[in-house]
């Protein structure tokens, strides 16, 4: 395959996090450079780029702008609008796909779409409106977890709940948006799965490691982990079968439930790169 970014050369990122700033020093260890575009004023990773976007992610004039002075885009977090991409796409080489990003950033698609590859998750229910939750713990049961289907991360945007009134709650203080229930998992611990697929489709991940996290916050990942040697197997055989589902190109993240019994189950896709590798 040819290289998309030669030496030298300048690789777009949409959004300005921790990700984009870790992106930034990693892309220049190897002689290229980042150019990082965000709507945030304040963007940590303003600091360590090259050259960067001040704009809005609708901004058709800044995204022309961006994409003249890239060799090849990307993304570092999951709310980038999915539209955003797809346009960019047409004018620069742009890594993960579109579709990568509309499949996995909402979480009930995200759902939908794990139960569609045959892998494991929790027990799930979409929540629309108030009267989806009575029928939407009756299926998931109690305790269960509200999330917002959009827009949530380290512990933002979602619930503990155990009785409808408690969801109800939740869903009014999220303002009504969709939600999704699901299941709580008696779960021994957390592990992910770090992965990069090729445009020719060839794989390769990293040993999964063992994630502890406080307030919702990824505090620590250890390698080993208490994963048998099938076990890591089965976790990788996982992140590449999503992978291969979405025709994936670029680095993604499998963040999985390691249930009391074994099993493996699936808890959410990070269509990029992830703290825990």
């Amino acid at each position: 395959m040819i290289a998309a970014v030669p030496p030298g050369g300048t690789i777009g990122v949409l959004g300005g996090g921790q990700l984009g700033r870790m992106l930034a020093l990693a892309a220049a260890r190897l002689g290229l450079k980042v150019h990082i575009f965000s709507d945030e004023a304040d963007a940590p990773a303003f600091q360590v780029a090259e050259a960067k976007t001040f704009a809005c992610y609708d901004d058709a004039n800044a995204l022309d702008a961006f994409a003249s002075a890239c060799d090849v885009a990307t993304f570092e977090f999951e709310n980038v609008p999915a539209e955003t991409v797809a346009k960019l796409a047409g004018s620069v080489p742009t890594f993960p796909q579109a579709n990568a990003l509309q499949a996995t950033q909402d979480r009930y698609l995200e759902k939908f779409f794990l139960s569609d590859c045959d892998l494991m998750t929790a027990f799930y229910y979409l929540v629309q409106s108030e009267d989806n939750v009575e029928p939407g713990l009756a299926h998931v049961g109690t305790p269960a977890i509200l999330k917002t289907a959009r827009f949530g991360y380290d512990g933002k945007g979602q619930a503990k709940v155990v009785k409808p009134p408690d969801a109800i709650a939740a869903f009014r203080s999220f303002g009504r948006v969709p939600c999704i229930l699901e299941g709580f998992v008696d779960f021994s611990f957390e592990a992910s799965v770090v992965a990069a697929r090729g445009r020719d489709g060839s794989f390769a991940a990293y040993d999964p490691p063992e994630n502890y996290h406080a307030d919702h916050i990824l505090r620590r990942s250890t390698v080993p982990s208490r994963l048998s040697p099938a076990q890591n197997a089965e976790a990788k055989a996982i992140a590449k079968r999503i992978a291969d589902a979405l025709d994936y190109v670029g680095v993604l993240a499998v963040e999985l439930f390691v249930r009391k019994d074994g099993a493996l189950l699936v808890n959410e896709i990070a269509p990029r790169v992830h703290n825990s590798g």
